[in-house]
């Protein structure tokens, strides 16, 4: 888990975790994301070093390069194979550990899980309705409507992991759902209003694969030899069907077991959590960040673009609206439902997920690039929206967040 302190964590805040294994799920997760988080933003800031120097050209160039199989469809150039390849284990590790929040966790019970997911949702709306206000009257602009949406939750996760020491283990499982969801939601959209070539054939048999994936999982055939090759098989049918493929990873993890059956040491999602994580923290989110941040600043004309209305208009629908539309949901759903929002968070902590919420980055860059690609102009002044939105949400919660730890240091509240 990210944001906690290196020390042993007061395990009493998981009121459903009471068991050595775990216990050490937690400790492993506590000590991988930290690490992983400052990679994952060493990597990030080293990609927009190199793209705005004189090896800019050649990064370019090399993101461009393709490799792969044109028998199986799967002629890649470098960056699609790390935002289609590498991010879908990340989504596989995010997503087995969402199975356990909503299992044995934090989330287990029916009226927390239900707040940040609603979060989510309205977090996604409010950006979106900003977005229309500020450009109601600008036709071209208003099919850029879902840029602000998206949640890139590999950074902010890894926002959490370095400057959320202090805070509760529960701010995690917050933002985790909520950003899961949001992910699911932004790649929604993508497929029904950016995308034309749906293959229906191919999600009929992704829909397939998953069912005999689960099959597998409820009668224990899970030996290593039987998953990997089909939830590769399941990522390569998502992939061809035309939705993102980082689906297929947190459909995967959604669908592996984590409860323990008798005479097991691990579940079958413990072992691929250990097994996976690894390779997530120190090479496929890394390497990830490293292709999908270098967004050459100096073509982008950052200084002049900024004060455009496109710009303005992502700026506050991921800084304004992502936020607004979190606090909102939960305020609203926690003083009018049976619904509660964990008692070890804070309403400072729902800001502060509602703002790293507001770092769309990647996510919201594709969306862009789907949304103008035929308008250099317009193209831009999204980037530099998308740029400047998700810097300012991360600085903003990077500040409450660390005040929030320091009050709760003052207070002696765990």
């Amino acid at each position: 888990m990210a944001g906690i302190e290196e020390s042993k964590p007061d395990l009493r805040a998981f009121e459903a975790i009471d068991t050595p294994a775990e216990e050490r799920w937690l400790s492993r997760a506590l000590k991988d994301e930290t690490f992983g988080g400052a990679l994952l933003l060493a990597a990030g800031v080293l990609a927009l070093i190199v793209a705005n120097s004189p090896a800019g050209n050649w990064y370019s160039e090399f993101l461009e390069i393709k490799i792969g199989f044109d028998a199986i469809g799967l002629k890649l150039s470098i960056a699609h194979w790390a935002a289609d390849g590498l991010l879908a284990i990340f989504f596989l590790v995010a997503g087995l550990e969402l199975k356990h929040e909503l299992v044995h966790g934090s989330l287990s019970k029916v009226r927390q899980a239900m707040v940040p997911m609603v979060a989510a949702i309205a977090g996604m709306i409010f950006p979106a309705l900003i977005y229309f206000l500020f450009l109601r009257g600008n036709s071209e602009a208003l099919v850029g409507w879902a840029i602000p949406v998206a949640t890139d939750i590999a950074f902010a996760l890894a926002v959490l992991a370095v400057a959320g020491r202090g805070l509760p283990v529960e701010l995690r499982a917050f933002l985790l759902t909520l950003a899961v969801v949001d992910d699911l939601g932004a790649i929604t959209i993508i497929a029904v209003f950016y995308s034309e070539d749906i293959d229906r054939n191919m999600l009929f048999l992704t829909l397939v694969l998953l069912i005999i994936y689960a099959l597998l999982q409820k009668f224990n055939l899970t030996k290593w030899y039987l998953l990997v090759p089909l939830g590769l098989l399941i990522w390569w049918a998502t992939y061809q069907s035309g939705i993102h493929a980082t689906v297929a990873g947190v459909a995967i993890a959604l669908l592996t077991r984590v409860q323990h059956r008798e005479g097991e040491l691990q579940s079958p999602a413990e072992t691929a959590e250990i097994k996976v994580r690894p390779i997530s923290v120190a090479i496929a989110v890394p390497i990830f960040a490293f292709t999908a941040a270098g967004v050459d600043l100096r073509s982008l004309g950052f200084i002049d673009t900024v004060g455009s209305e496109i710009a303005i208009a992502v700026i506050f629908g991921l800084v304004v609206g992502k936020p607004l539309g979190v606090i909102g949901a939960t305020y609203l759903l926690t003083r009018f439902t049976s619904a509660r929002l964990n008692e070890n968070l804070r309403w400072s902590d729902v800001l502060s997920v509602g703002l790293l919420a507001g770092i769309g980055f990647t996510v919201s860059l594709l969306i862009t690039k789907l949304s103008f690609s035929n308008d250099i102009e317009l193209l831009s002044d999204a980037k530099v929206g998308v740029l400047s939105g998700s810097l300012i949400a991360a600085i903003i919660a990077i500040f409450v967040m660390r005040v929030s730890a320091i009050t709760r240091d003052k207070k002696h509240v765990p």
